[in-house]
This record gives C-alpha cells, sequence and structure tokens, in this order.
C-alpha cells in the first residue's frame, strides 16, 4: 500500500512539473506547442538536467532544463543556478564556447531554481573522445585548445558574480581537511599528502582570477571539430587560474591514459603552450603541481564521502558503492606525485 501511494505521489509530482514546464514553454516559443521526448540526463540530490523538443516557429528546438525542484541551501562551493546560468553567459561573451542561456526560471513558473539553455551537440563521455576514431584527427590538439580557452575563462570580468567566494590555497586545504575528517575514516596517505600541501608556502598567485572550478575531461561537450561547450560551472569561485590547469591534469581524468597527464589526450607543455598563446599569465609549472596534488587528495576525500554515505545507509546505490572504492586509487597517484620512486 505505501509502494502504491508513493507511485501514486511520485505521478502526481511528475505530471505537475510537466504541465509547469508546457506552460513556460508556450510562452518563450513561438511554436506554441507542448514540450516532446522529455527526458531526465541526470541524477542528484538538489540539481536536475532535463532535455526536450519544442516547436519554435517552423522549428524544432532541441532545449536543456537545469534546474532545482525546490529551493535549497547550496553548500559553500556551490555557485547557484542563477549565477551558474550567469557565468555561461559570460563565458559566452568572452569566447569561451558555451552554449545559449534562454532563459532563467522565476518564482512564478513553478519550477524551481533553474534556467533553459539551447542543447549542444558531441561528445561528454572521456572514454570515447579517447578512443573513438571520430575523435582521432582533434585529440593531440585539445590539450593545446584546452590551455587557450581557460586563458579565455580566467580572463572573464566579475560583473555579476559578487556572490562568488574567494578561496586561497591555505582555504583549500583547511576545508578539505575538515570535510575528511568529518567523515571519520583516517588514511594514511591522506594525512601525509595534507601535512606535505601544508608544507609547501605557496605565494599569493599573480592574478587572483575567476575559476571554473571542475574544468576537466567530462565536463567538456567535445565534436570532431573541437570542445563545442564547456560545462558545471557550479564549482566556480575566485582564486588563483593554476587551480584549474592541475585539476585538469588529475590521474582520474585521464581514464587509463596515464602518460597523458591533460586529460588523457595531450601533455602540460601543450596546455601551457596554448595557455600562455591566448594570453594567458608566464606559468610556473610547481604551481601546476600543487594544485594537481590538491586535486587529486580532493577527489579522494570526495570519494570517501560518497563511502561513507553509502556504509550510513544514506544513500544504498552501486554509483555510490563504486564511487567510494576509488579512493585507493588517489592513494597510489597521490604517492606517485609526491614520492615518485618511493
Amino acid at each position: 500500500m505505501a509502494e502504491r501511494t508513493a507511485q501514486m505521489s511520485g505521478d502526481a509530482i511528475k505530471e505537475s512539473f510537466e504541465s509547469a514546464l508546457n506552460r513556460l514553454a508556450s510562452r518563450l516559443f513561438a511554436g506554441g506547442g507542448k514540450v516532446a521526448d522529455l527526458a531526465r540526463l541526470s541524477g542528484g540530490a538538489s540539481q536536475e538536467t532535463w532535455s526536450f523538443h519544442i516547436p519554435d516557429g517552423r522549428e524544432r528546438r532541441s532545449v536543456i532544463l537545469r534546474r532545482s525542484p525546490t529551493p535549497y541551501s547550496t553548500t559553500f562551493a556551490s555557485a547557484g543556478l542563477p549565477t551558474e546560468a550567469r557565468l555561461i553567459e559570460l563565458a559566452g561573451q568572452s569566447g569561451v564556447p558555451s552554449p545559449r542561456v534562454l532563459y532563467v526560471l522565476r518564482p512564478e513558473d513553478d519550477l524551481g531554481d533553474g534556467f533553459l539553455m539551447d542543447y549542444v551537440s558531441g561528445e561528454t563521455i572521456p572514454r570515447k573522445i579517447l578512443r573513438d576514431a571520430a575523435f582521432a584527427e582533434i585529440r593531440p590538439k585539445l590539450a593545446f585548445e584546452l590551455g587557450k580557452i581557460l586563458a579565455r575563462i580566467h580572463a572573464m570580468p566579475g560583473t555579476g558574480l559578487e556572490t562568488l567566494r574567494e578561496i586561497t590555497a591555505h582555504e583549500a586545504i583547511s576545508e578539505l581537511y575538515h570535510a575528511y575528517k568529518a567523515d571519520g575514516c583516517p588514511r594514511p596517505v591522506f594525512e601525509f599528502a595534507f601535512r606535505c600541501l601544508r608544507q609547501q608556502a605557496l605565494d599569493r598567485p599573480q592574478a587572483v582570477t575567476l575559476v571554473h572550478g571542475d574544468f576537466r575531461n567530462g565536463n567538456l561537450i567535445v565534436g570532431p571539430d573541437g570542445v563545442r561547450a564547456v560545462l558545471d560551472w557550479e564549482l566556480a569561485h575566485f582564486g588563483d587560474p593554476m587551480e584549474d590547469l592541475g585539476w585538469l591534469c588529475v590521474n582520474s581524468w585521464r581514464f587509463g591514459n596515464i602518460d597523458k597527464p591533460v586529460g588523457g589526450f595531450g601533455q602540460l607543455s601543450e596546455l601551457i603552450a596554448g595557455y600562455e598563446n591566448a594570453g594567458g599569465q608566464t606559468i610556473d609549472p610547481r604551481r601546476v603541481i600543487f594544485w594537481q596534488t590538491l586535486g587529486t587528495l580532493r577527489w579522494g576525500v570526495f570519494c570517501l564521502g560518497m563511502l561513507a554515505r553509502y556504509e550510513s545507509g544514506k544513500d544504498r546505490s552501486i554509483e555510490r558503492a563504486m564511487i567510494g572504492r576509488r579512493a585507493s586509487e588517489t592513494e597510489i597517484d597521490l604517492l606517485r606525485i609526491i614520492a615518485p620512486g618511493s
């Protein structure tokens, strides 16, 4: 009986969502028809991504909806969906490959927080980008291209982004250590990595810039012609721009191609060349390695968090368990960076 009630409740929520989306679409698009082929692309506790088609004049338009169904308190790291929409708009104006933002949701739309944007065709699955023949010609050029894109991101203005935090290296280490201790699972390699990072007196960067925060293989739409869109700006903040370069080089985003540190398809020298070619600041590779180390540790702590959620019963999905077990991979990666040859 409880299961049937839950199913009826779920059906009512879905019907209400689709009805609200149809009302919005009829106002925004010239065709005035109902949405078609509505499909959820990803899950999450607070944010959803949906795709659908809608008549728009004589055309059939493909649209993406990013939303949080109900108001929620974002974590300290989250920019929030309205700010994410603003970031995408600014990125497009700054020459960063971006989808076009069509509309930012309002309370009267009854759809929660979020925004609509144009669908961008291409591939996001890293293993396909790294192995499929369709990307063979562009793969050797991607590291250089991503360097140019990062330089443009780091030159973006901060107009309308006053809600974003500035995060220093010391603050990033402190906040990550707090999250690590909260899960109550001691890891000697992680403790060693924290100590090593604290001992590296990282000076203030040449310039504090906008930082994407999750720029990596998997958050990019790639076509045979190159990068078509940069996705997932929810972790954006102000800080050391080298954080983005280091995060891109974390071994977990190479998907088996460990000899190519930039996303599994290129070398750090190519990334740096593209960055400096597009007007980015002169790069000290040691700063990139620092942020690569911290990024590796960050991913390891995140994996431990997934494991803690699974073991506590809060989320018993197989996905959480699989991510949780990857914490051991980051221990190996950290030792390879901090103590090579040991």
